[in-house]
């Protein structure tokens, strides 16, 4: 067996933390805990940081398949996702690969005069916002009409899916004219203002580029700085009030970020977010050569630890200026693992992405990720999952994506699905077995050791809903006991309740389990493809029953399995 070189697109190199989380037989194992929910304790609203997604394909957004992944998305908002997509400005035919795709919109005539075809991205945008989405506009790469000279140094071997040195990232150059660039964003804003309307379009967030402090950027940062001043005042020349931002670095691109900002508020730009990411993992070697299947070399896992401390880090960076301290942060590549189109056939490692582990480690996310925002300056407004779905793949590939195969849903989407029936406002949950955001100066480059902990709200009717948990950042750690979990529920006000019980683990809510089950076919039969779909939504843990407070307290059980996340709603009954 042999490996790749040891690279991974989009991940910075980071000293604080190790590119994955190791695996450890001998960590000790939570077996109890108790939650204490205070339905009267207000904690504010409810950010719902969560809905965002994005995607590398965007030639996949428009696919009946794709279509019908963001109508499942509309499905679980009321307000809409915000939607980004890669490659608007790169030039090509329309046709998608995985890590790949191209909107096609500048065109130079032999003269050298410029023309405009958004074709592609009327059929891109209309998908999202048809689905009830908005659009975060990501303005890149450099189309193919207005490479730099420079660009030809780029040398490639072509091959059936990479044409020229241009697919292969000739794209990544500054462009040859700042004046033409800018011509284009503003006939690219004007264009969205005619099709869907100034309301529509003041609600899309429009950032330049993506990772400009690695190798999607083959320009110094001052370029690329001078390059968002163009932007930024082009956008507004069309849209006043459009929301405007960047640079979207990776976790470790402080320095390139503290540039920006610097440049931002010495020229006066205007600039209403920022946006950076984090990557939970690179697996190492990120790309094994050996049998089908095979194991990984080092079983390795998600660490939300190094994602936690990356966003902190980054936070506390946009804090040191003062007038930016109330812009909020758009973490809009926010996964446990890079990059997107790799699988288990890459690196066994991958499988996470396929089972359980994923959504409960998902959730922890979210609720962590709120933790943070009430302990640093700068709030995280959303952080996107870079994920979609791909075309041509085998039934439970392994890639970072919400559907496999056939149209199946995979567990990772049951996240968003639990999440979504969360109430308008934050309350209280403690728990006594939590691994808190402020141990996080001390954990010293090691993973977030298994926990229990919750996250809960309250809706305007009086329905309480509570999230509730067991994890480890280890993917290969299993228990065969469950844990005892006593919660207890204060504050509530009615005489009794509806409780409903939902839970994602190994044998709920789980597709994947489902296939294997049925001896992991990849030419399912109709059969077995229906007895694999049957199980891909949130499942019931018990039937629905009514249960009565006590002095406006009640006291549930609940067994948790290694990995497992539950879904407890308490509905008044009136």
């Amino acid at each position: 067996m042999t490996s790749s070189v040891n690279i991974n697109p989009g991940i910075g190199v980071d000293v604080e933390f190790p590119r994955s989380a190791p695996s450890d037989p001998s960590a000790p194992h939570v077996r109890q805990a108790r939650v204490r929910v205070d339905g009267g304790k207000d904690r504010g609203a409810l950010a719902r940081i969560w809905e965002s997604i994005g995607y590398d394909e965007i030639n996949w957004t428009y696919t009946p398949t794709g279509r019908g992944l963001l109508r499942s998305f509309g499905e679980l908002t009321d307000r809409g996702y915000h939607v980004r997509p890669h490659y608007v400005f790169c030039s090509g035919t329309g046709f998608g690969i995985p890590h790949w795709g191209n909107g096609n919109v500048y065109h130079e005539d032999a003269d050298g005069v410029p023309s405009y075809d958004f074709t592609i991205v009327d059929q891109t945008y209309d998908a999202i916002v048809e689905a009830g989405h908005h659009v975060l506009v990501e303005l890149a790469f450099t189309p193919r009409d207005m490479l730099p000279d420079a660009a030809a140094e780029l040398e490639v071997v072509p091959s059936p899916t990479v044409y020229s040195n241009y697919e292969a990232g000739a794209w990544s150059y500054p462009p040859k004219d700042y004046g033409r660039w800018g011509e284009l964003i503003a006939a690219h804003a004007q264009h969205c203002l005619e099709r869907y309307g100034e309301e529509e379009v003041n609600s899309w967030l429009w950032e330049l580029w993506n990772e400009p402090d690695i190798f999607y950027w083959r320009g110094t940062p001052e370029e690329f700085y001078e390059l968002y001043s163009v932007t930024a005042r082009a956008v507004r020349s069309v849209l006043p009030d459009a929301k405007v931002g960047g640079p979207a670095v990776t976790g470790s691109g402080d320095e390139f970020l503290r540039g920006f900002l610097q440049h931002t508020r010495d020229q006066q730009d205007p600039i209403d977010f920022v946006s950076f990411h984090t990557k939970g993992s690179a697996f190492t070697p990120w790309r094994v050569y050996g049998p089908t299947g095979g194991p990984a070399p080092e079983q390795q896992s998600p660490s939300a630890h190094k994602m936690l401390f990356e966003i902190r880090r980054m936070l506390r960076v946009i804090a040191e200026f003062e007038e930016y301290r109330g812009l909020p942060a758009i973490v809009d590549e926010c996964d446990a693992g890079v990059p997107a189109h790799y699988s288990v056939y890459d690196n066994a490692n991958f499988q996470f992405q396929n089972t359980e582990y994923y959504p409960v480690f998902q959730v922890k996310l979210m609720k962590k990720i709120l933790d943070l925002n009430e302990t640093e300056d700068v709030q995280v407004e959303q952080a996107t999952s870079w994920s979609f779905y791909f075309e041509g793949e085998r039934y439970f590939e392994g890639t970072r994506a919400f559907l496999t195969a056939g149209g199946v849903e995979k567990p990772f989407l049951n996240a968003y699905r639990l999440l979504a029936r969360l109430g308008e406002r934050r309350i209280d949950a403690v728990s006594d077995a939590a691994h808190p955001v402020t141990l996080l100066d001390q954990a010293e480059g090691r993973s977030m050791p298994e926990e229990i902990d919750a996250l809960a709200s309250r809706s305007a009717s009086g329905t309480v809903a509570v999230l509730v948990w067991r994890h480890t950042d280890d993917q290969y750690q299993r228990d065969d006991a469950d844990a005892a979990v006593t919660l207890d529920v204060t504050g509530l006000d009615a005489d009794a309740y509806t409780l409903t019980h939902h839970r994602i683990d190994v044998e709920h809510s789980n597709s994947h389990t489902a296939w294997v089950a049925q001896g992991s076919p990849q030419l399912p039969t109709e059969e077995q493809l229906a007895a694999i779909k049957a199980r891909q939504g949130v499942e019931e843990l018990e039937p629905a029953r009514r249960v009565e407070p006590s002095s406006s307290a009640l006291e549930l059980t609940v067994s948790l399995p290694l990995p497992s996340v539950s879904l407890l709603v308490l509905e008044p009954v009136r």
